[in-house]
């Protein structure tokens, strides 16, 4: 094919915030996983395909398949879907008392 890119699993773009390794990047409806740290601006490997272990909102609980949101003024994941974005799925239940939740990143 002459119009193949790439995968697409790993994209590189400017980054919408300041980001640290492993932090949640969210450009669009482009959600995924910071490679590196970036400052706002900077060019940004964000991986968009995998699981993830994330910090989470502290009460909230998980069951596997549960939707997960992104709170991006907490820099938390949440199970609460207003003024947050759909980030993926739990894959392993998060309990209230754990610190992390297990997240698919979704193509949703």
């Amino acid at each position: 094919m002459k119009n193949y890119i790439q995968p697409g699993t790993n994209l590189t773009f400017s980054a919408p915030a300041a980001v640290a390794s492993g932090g949640v990047v969210i450009a669009g409806e482009i959600k995924g996983i910071a490679a590196g740290d970036a400052a706002i601006g900077e060019d940004v490997d964000v991986v968009t395909v995998g699981v993830f272990g994330l910090p989470k909102v502290a009460a909230d609980a998980f069951a596997v398949g549960a939707v997960v949101y992104w709170d991006s003024t907490a820099g938390l994941a949440t199970s609460t879907a207003t003024d947050n974005t759909k980030l993926g799925v739990a894959v392993a239940v998060a309990a209230a008392s754990t610190a992390t939740v297990e997240v698919r990143l979704s193509d949703f």
